[in-house]
């Protein structure tokens, strides 16, 4: 279908401006542009948001707590994009807060260490560290018992298949969800969206290879599983999934297949494509009535998941 109309109209006032693109730029400069451009007024309100530490392999690591309300709730753990080298809490508090409220769940928001200056595995390391953290909460955090959830966009459903990969080879926390929001699943960047869409709708061929070439610049090792868990031999016994789409995203066809290589290894999927939307739509709710669905979406499936709808 044509690309949805409020989004035309955002990417030629980008077009339009002739900022350069994050990959334009040093790292540092692009954090900053890109954490500025995120740094609004928050419009949906949760009862509470805490901010502490968790112990990780390299030291404390950053983590922002979401609280629905007061009585305890099931535990969700989101995972920013920005390609392993941007993001950090500020410039996702908005989708934290919406899954918050739509899922009705306690949502850990983690600020991972990021690449170049920390390249794969640490940030894979630092999301496991949290993740055995946050599924083993003593009551005072508000967490109820369960398995609970995990998630994130882009680099971070990179992230959350990675550490369900994880968990099921160490024997470490039990997910009642992974939630991946157009993940990066493989390196090649050669399937049929990364042609049609390399340039022109917001993430491109050119800054997806920047991204690589920061988060994991040995070649070989981006055949990891670790890294691309596209390339895992093996996807048996892992967590159910959701795995949502944009049509006019390159990362479309690389998170479509696998959530085709999950439901061939048994894994219960639900995959949704949104049609006329680029990447990162989930970050538009605010103004997209389409990117709404996504937000009810993902609500409904975790809420489904931890048991909160009968």
């Amino acid at each position: 279908m044509p690309l949805e109309s409020v989004t035309a109209a955002i990417l030629a006032e980008i077009a339009k401006s002739g900022a350069p693109a994050f990959n334009e730029l040093p790292v540092t400069e692009s954090r900053a542009i890109y954490t500025e451009s995120q740094s609004l007024p928050p419009t949906v309100e949760v009862y509470s948001v805490e901010d502490t530490l968790v112990e990780g392999p390299a030291g404390g690591i950053p983590v922002r707590i979401y609280r629905p309300h007061a009585e305890p709730a099931p535990v969700h753990m989101h995972l920013h994009g920005g390609g392993w080298v941007i993001g950090n809490l500020v410039t996702h508090d908005a989708d934290c807060r919406e899954i918050c409220v739509a899922a009705g769940c306690i949502v850990v928001a983690v600020d991972y260490r990021l690449a170049p200056e920390h390249p794969f595995p640490a940030a894979t390391e630092d999301c496991y560290a949290v993740a055995c953290w946050a599924s083993a909460l003593d009551p005072q955090f508000g967490g109820r018992p369960g398995p609970i959830s995990i998630g994130g966009d882009s680099a971070g459903g990179n992230l959350a298949a990675v550490v369900a990969l994880m968990s099921r080879d160490r024997n470490g926390p039990e997910f009642a969800l992974q939630l991946l929001l157009y993940p990066i699943t493989e390196p090649s960047m050669s399937s049929a969206s990364f042609h049609e869409n390399a340039e022109n709708y917001l993430l491109t061929k050119t800054m997806m290879t920047w991204f690589w070439d920061h988060y994991c610049p040995d070649i070989e090792q981006r055949n990891n599983p670790l890294v691309s868990p596209l390339l895992a031999p093996d996807l048996s016994d892992l967590p159910p999934a959701l795995v949502i789409t944009a049509e006019f995203d390159p990362l479309r066809d690389e998170g479509e297949a696998y959530a085709e290589r999950l439901l061939a290894a048994g894994v219960e999927v639900e995959k949704r494509r949104f049609d006329g939307l680029i990447h990162a739509f989930f970050s538009m709710a605010g103004m997209l009535e389409a990117a709404r669905e996504g937000v009810d979406l993902v609500g409904s499936a975790l809420r489904r998941a931890h048991g909160l709808d009968s």
